[in-house]
């Protein structure tokens, strides 16, 4: 099983829910999540580097590189012939379609995209509100974010759950994972990242989906404002046959926020029939 973020890519934001899925499939499987790369801050002693295999391509930390940073993971770590389960969240499903378009030969036994920011994002109702702001302007949080690095540890914690306290209940994790976005490093390369989503992922790759329908299930929100229900409605008229479910639990686009075991439990459910093919 190999987890696929979204933006902020950091894989610990989906602790819990990669610990929960781990234990709902009875520890049978390994489960791994991929940060995006430069979106974590590295640990002391290193510096952000472009990773030297993929250093050829253009753009490393925008979204082509990010597809080649993976598919590259995959071929360093994983042996060709093990079956995957690729499980994306946001960005991370525009990612997966890409890596299923472009390395066929991945035994991809099942995709499960989760709130799919696959089209339309600078036309959605968050994608208007901030596009202007990650195209143009985001250069001007970054002496902000310059000068709150220097803060202690434990009062950028505070800053974190201050920002988050709306939450009845709010994942431990995510609030120590956020500690990364005091990095400008970081923020310039997941603003950078951002700003190329709103440029770049406009038409939905239905080619790639109706060849590979059969393997897809997709999870939409009910007020996702990343992606609306109208998208939801229209992907389901194009592709009737398809496995495409719509959140009847009220589930939030940052569903690690809260949410993490209810969506790790509700994967496990369905993938019971695939899994009692192997």
């Amino acid at each position: 099983f190999v987890f696929l973020a979204g933006n902020p890519g950091l894989a610990g934001y989906y602790r819990t829910f990669i610990q929960a899925l781990y234990c709902g499939l009875n520890q049978q499987y390994p489960v791994w999540v991929v940060s995006h790369a430069g979106h974590c801050k590295p640990p002391s002693g290193m510096e952000m580097i472009e990773d030297t295999d993929i250093k050829e391509l253009e753009d490393v930390f925008g979204l082509n590189g990010q597809v080649e940073h993976k598919l590259n993971f995959l071929k360093k770590n994983v042996s060709k012939d093990i079956k995957l389960v690729l499980i994306a969240h946001s960005i991370g499903c525009y990612i997966t379609l890409e890596m299923m378009k472009r390395a066929s030969e991945l035994q991809v036994l099942r995709s499960v995209l989760l709130f799919p920011t696959i089209e339309r994002m600078a036309q959605s109702p968050q994608g208007k509100l901030m596009t202007p702001l990650l195209c143009k302007l985001r250069y001007i949080l970054y002496m902000p974010v310059y000068l709150l690095s220097f803060l202690p540890e434990g009062a950028k914690a505070s800053l974190v759950r201050f920002a988050l306290r709306g939450m009845k209940t709010c994942d431990e994790s995510s609030i120590i994972t956020s500690l990364n976005l005091f990095s400008v490093d970081c923020i310039a390369n997941i603003l950078y990242m951002a700003s190329q989503e709103m440029m770049k992922v406009v038409e939905r790759d239905s080619t790639t989906i109706k060849k590979n329908l059969k393997k897809l299930i997709f999870y939409y929100g009910t007020g996702d404002s990343w992606c609306p229900q109208h998208y939801y409605d229209e992907i389901k008229m194009d592709f009737p046959d398809g496995d495409i479910r719509l959140c009847e639990k009220g589930l939030r686009h940052a569903f690690v926020l809260d949410a993490s075991k209810e969506m790790a439990a509700m994967i496990t459910d369905w993938l019971q029939d695939d899994l009692t093919k192997l």
